[in-house]
């Protein structure tokens, strides 16, 4: 029946329309990260591992480290979660034993925070609070590691971060970002906690009223949140190692238990054996969701490096030694993962295409290693 209407053929009406209309896929990126002379490839689960771990692939994870520190402040310039923040939270404890971390992302962290002449609503408009206290843990720990003295810009930054702070005593995430770097407020608000105890002698001259009423509120949320999953209960070990007087020993005990019942019979530890899927924050996104459920071992994840480098962090730290038949099993499986370019590769649970996880997971395998004796060059 003639109707009346023209139908054209589909291609007709995309040339129309314009290319425009039509979206293409996105390429898949070919480095995770890269500028001048710099050329870092995507992590991959089938990149070989190391013959031995030694000397040289020490030096490798370090450099893997620097490149990609100095990479993402020349092409991107923000301070993030997945890449400098974890650089400026782990490599000035690793000073003594690699060497100097790199100034030029010191001076991107220094001019990253608002000056102390800048109004509050200025401030916040241009750093926010999950930047704020990856800002201020940063600079604190360079302090602590690298100069041994409490400086001008660190002084300044624990001031700005602490006005980021909520009503409820906590520092506010938001998005999934690197699952679970930063996920939660607890995890983050936990992160400040570090910074404020890390800066060389702030907070025992603090004599500011309203700073120290915020670090009150601060504490009180900590101390009483109540953990969302396995992996906050875990964390317990790490504010203690922080403000010892805020976890009692039965949580501690609880937590340690809670480890020793985790770790695998490899030696190692997986992070989605500590929460539901659904369950590292609220809400998650669909994508997110679809992605973890649909990984090869979704039903029994296997063990990976952050989980196990972290599990030897908190054990090492609550006074466990080295010697430790827990953190050994750890160590071995450390050592056995670690791959050619330097690095410890792990599959990124928030978008499965740059796995930035693996350089998270990167730096807390060499602080693991270091807390343990294991970085010999």
């Amino acid at each position: 029946m003639n109707t009346g209407r023209c139908i054209l053929p589909l291609v007709l009406i995309t040339h129309l329309m314009g290319a425009a209309e039509v979206p293409k896929p996105k390429p898949k990126p070919l480095f995770q990260y890269k500028t001048e002379g710099i050329e870092v490839a995507i992590p991959t689960a089938d990149e070989a591992k190391v013959a031995a771990f030694n000397a040289s692939t020490i030096k490798a994870a370090a450099k893997y480290l620097d490149d990609g520190a100095v990479s993402w402040v020349r092409e991107k310039s923000c301070i993030n979660c997945h890449t400098t923040g974890p650089y400026m939270a782990e490599r000035p404890a690793l000073t003594k034993l690699l060497g100097k971390p790199n100034d030029e992302i010191l001076a991107e962290f220094v001019e990253s925070m608002p000056a102390p002449t800048a109004t509050s609503e200025e401030s916040k408009k241009r750093v926010g609070a999950s930047t704020s206290v990856w800002c201020t843990m940063g600079l604190a720990e360079w302090d602590k590691h690298v100069t041994g003295k409490l400086s001008a810009h660190t002084e300044n930054a624990l001031r700005e971060m602490l006005t980021r702070q909520s009503d409820a005593g906590s520092f506010v995430s938001t998005g999934e970002v690197e699952i679970p770097h930063i996920t939660t407020d607890f995890e983050l608000t936990l992160q400040a906690a570090r910074a404020i105890t890390a800066a060389p002698g702030w907070l025992a001259d603090l004599k500011d009223a309203d700073l120290l009423a915020r670090i009150g509120k601060m504490k009180v949320f900590l101390r009483d949140a109540e953990p969302r999953n396995d992996y906050e209960v875990v964390l317990r070990l790490q504010l203690a190692s922080y403000f010892p007087d805020l976890v009692p020993q039965t949580q501690r005990d609880s937590a340690t238990a809670l480890l020793t019942q985790k770790q695998h019979a490899d030696g190692g530890w997986s992070l989605r054996d500590m929460s539901a899927t659904e369950n590292w924050r609220t809400p998650m996104s669909e994508f997110v969701l679809n992605l973890i459920r649909s990984l090869p071992d979704a039903a029994s994840p296997e063990s990976d490096p952050y989980m196990t480098a972290l599990a030897i962090v908190l054990l090492r730290e609550s006074g466990f030694p080295a010697t430790d038949e827990r953190i050994q099993r750890g160590i071995a499986w450390l050592k056995h993962e670690q791959r050619t370019s330097g690095r410890w590769w792990m599959h990124s649970l928030y978008r499965g295409n740059y796995h930035y996880i693996t350089y998270i997971a990167t730096t807390q395998a060499l602080k693991a290693l270091a807390l343990c004796g294991e970085i010999v060059l």
